[in-house]
């Protein structure tokens, strides 16, 4: 079985992440995981922007499965961790979880697919071979 590389990318809670209540609001674990695997994909020297022009394609969720277990609050330090559990012809498969710095609460873990689209037309593509070689090399590598 192949060792499934990690991506750990820190951030911190902003005052305009939270809600009323003073803790992170849900729909905003949602973007620390978008935040987390742009900068992934960033990571691997490719670039969403460049992507969309060469070889044409984007990455679009298509679905995501969140457990919520324990709440962020402001000015708290955390990290996003994601990594490839599946790769498929036109979709990738990740898991990420968000845990607290310092206590290593998890605060919340997803299963999120992600399609891969012509960015013409918005029509399923498959993963273009240099993505697919540079994401089983690093889960090769680890």
């Amino acid at each position: 079985m192949t060792q499934v590389a990690e991506f750990a990318w820190p951030i911190r809670v902003y005052y305009e992440d939270t809600d009323a209540g003073g803790v992170v609001y849900y729909g905003n674990y949602l973007r620390f995981m978008e935040r987390a695997r742009s900068e992934w994909l960033r990571s691997l020297g490719f670039e969403q922007d460049d992507l969309m022009r060469d070889p044409g394609v984007l990455f679009a969720v298509r679905r995501v499965e969140i457990d919520y277990q324990h709440p962020a609050r402001f000015n708290e330090q955390l990290c996003v961790f994601s990594s490839i559990a599946a790769i498929g012809g036109a979709s990738l498969d990740f898991a990420q979880r968000i845990e607290r710095v310092g206590d290593g609460d998890s605060l919340c873990r997803a299963s999120v697919r992600v399609a891969c689209l012509r960015a013409k037309d918005l029509r399923p593509a498959r993963i273009p071979a240099a993505i697919r070689d540079r994401l089983q090399a690093n889960q090769a590598d680890n």
